[in-house]
């Protein structure tokens, strides 16, 4: 979805696929037939973005192959989908009956990560429609923080500043600028926007910049506005949003409270839970961890990672950080001039919903999916932004 920002500029507007895993090209092209051109169709438009996730071996097939990269572009067009960005975070296994840690591997520290980005440049250079010229990636930020050590840091340095320079070089080939966005998440080494500002001035590459995920952002308890005026004063650029909510407890000292988070505690992904007290950030890996006698101080309200649906708020004693979406989004794209371009609705985790929220069937899926996609075209216009045909 593209829409019109009073300045001129074209905002795109596009859902991420991590919710529909899939490893293969094959697979990747079932989600197109299966799941994206139904959401579209449901919105009634013509066109609609999609923010492809390409593992390993789908990314590797496509740049070794360049009839199976026309085959994905025939496949975008005939099914009414565009691509300007790629999220680039999930290397493989995304799909798996347990995630957890392993989405972290391999770090930038790690020749594979540089690779394996860097396929995702030269596929996604190739997919942009004919009338746009910049495309986005969002990456891992850097790693995980329990095995990072100065060696690893200098080394993901490195690679990252290596694919500068490549994406310098594809640009001068096609024509096609790229940008690359670290993306804060709690327990990684840069766990926040502020975490960010160190490792990209010292790369100092407007190549490499940051995704700013609205989930992430009020996990760690982030306020929107001071966080993004940090990065406009360090003059890192904002490559892409990613649009998402995390699950909040006001009260997590009731044992009602408690017992709602319980649901939410589930064995596919790391769910970081988080509180603000007087005295600083205070958090745990899991939710589990959380819920599990006194690891984490409950005087004061908690934030788990979980991306729940945006236009449906679980029910009481829960809610969303929407409200958090909202003032991140009335920064980004509000003002006289876009902070960025690119956004994307990734709430990847319907299926690890408590059972009775879960989508029992492919039309329910499509259903919320449309349904999240039609709240964010309405937050988009309600800032004074046009939707384009």
């Amino acid at each position: 979805m593209r829409f019109r920002h009073p300045d001129g500029s074209t905002v795109h507007l596009a859902y991420c696929t991590n919710v529909h895993p899939a490893e293969t090209l094959d697979g990747v092209l079932a989600q197109l037939r299966d799941h994206c051109e139904p959401v579209r169709r449901r919105l009634g438009r013509d066109r609609l973005g999609i923010g492809l996730w390409l593992a390993r071996d789908a990314a590797h097939a496509l740049v070794t192959d360049p009839s199976a990269l026309r085959g994905l572009r025939t496949a975008l067009e005939h099914r009414g989908l565009e691509v300007v960005t790629l999220n680039g975070f999930p290397y493989e296994g995304f799909g798996a009956e347990e995630v957890k840690y392993r989405v972290y591997q391999p770090d930038w520290a790690d020749p594979e990560r540089l690779a394996h980005t860097t396929d995702l440049a030269r596929v996604l250079a190739q997919l942009l429609p004919d009338d746009v010229t910049e495309g986005s990636i969002s990456t891992l930020p850097l790693a995980w923080r329990t095995a990072y050590d100065q060696e690893r840091a200098t080394a993901a340095h490195t690679a990252l500043t290596t694919l500068a320079e490549r994406l310098d070089a594809l640009h001068e080939l096609t024509g096609r600028s790229l940008r690359i966005g670290l993306e804060p998440e709690p327990g990684c080494t840069v766990e926040t926007t502020r975490d960010a500002l160190a490792p990209l001035t010292a790369i100092g590459h407007d190549r490499i910049g940051i995704c700013v995920d609205t989930c992430h952002l009020a996990t760690s308890f982030e306020d929107p506005h001071t966080a993004l005026d940090a990065l406009a004063q360090a003059r890192v650029p904002i490559v892409k949003s990613q649009l998402s909510a995390a699950l909040h407890a006001e009260h997590p000292h009731l044992p009602e409270v408690r017992a709602a988070l319980a649901a939410f505690d589930e064995p596919r992904f790391l769910h970081q839970t988080r509180t603000l007290t007087a005295a600083a950030l205070r958090g745990t890996d899991d939710l589990g961890e959380a819920l599990a006698g006194d690891a984490l101080p409950d005087a004061s309200p908690w934030r788990a990672h979980f991306h729940v649906p945006l236009h449906a708020a679980p029910a009481a004693p829960l809610t969303s950080t929407l409200p958090v979406l909202r003032a991140a989004l009335t920064r980004l794209v509000g003002g006289p001039h876009p902070l960025t371009h690119h956004l994307e609705v990734e709430t990847y985790t319907w299926q690890a919903l408590p059972p009775e929220l879960r989508p029992r069937a492919r039309t329910q899926l499509v259903d919320g999916i449309a349904a999240e996609l039609t709240l964010a075209r309405d937050l988009l216009t309600d800032l004074g932004l046009k939707e384009l045909p």
